[in-house]
């Protein structure tokens, strides 16, 4: 790819990219610089889910799926744009959507369902993202 022709197919997928680079390594990079005020919160969130005696785990889990999602959807936004590197933009959709379906599933257990619908929103660009990587 010449970097001084870029189409408009892959400024969308850089943009959707960017915004999940964002999105999910602000979020990762909250639940590492608070973790403790974090599970806090989560553990009152889920006190009367079934993941209630999970959530320490889950969270460290969850934490690590959002930087790898945000880690790779950063590269894959460079890559898309200047270094034409196969791979990590499809990478970061799956992980973006694995994030996604994490935080969804954990909404509605806690019978948050607003907090689900949000969820689902950022699912639109996620599945966006995938079907138009060429």
């Amino acid at each position: 790819m010449n970097t001084l022709d870029w189409s408009t197919n892959e400024l969308a997928i850089t943009g959707l990219l960017l915004f999940f680079a964002i999105a999910f390594l602000q979020s990762g990079i909250d639940k590492c610089l608070d973790f403790k005020g974090n599970l806090a919160w989560l553990k009152g969130h889920f006190k009367d889910s079934p993941l209630a005696s999970m959530v320490p785990l889950l969270l460290a889990v969850l934490t690590l799926t959002e930087l790898v999602a945000g880690l790779f959807s950063a590269v894959g936004a460079v890559s898309e744009l200047f270094l034409d590197l196969e791979g990590w933009s499809y990478w970061a959709g799956l992980f973006n959507i694995l994030a996604l379906l994490m935080l969804f599933f954990g909404q509605r257990l806690a019978k948050d369902y607003e907090g689900a619908k949000t969820i689902a929103i950022y699912m639109v660009p996620a599945i966006l993202l995938l079907y138009i990587l060429p």
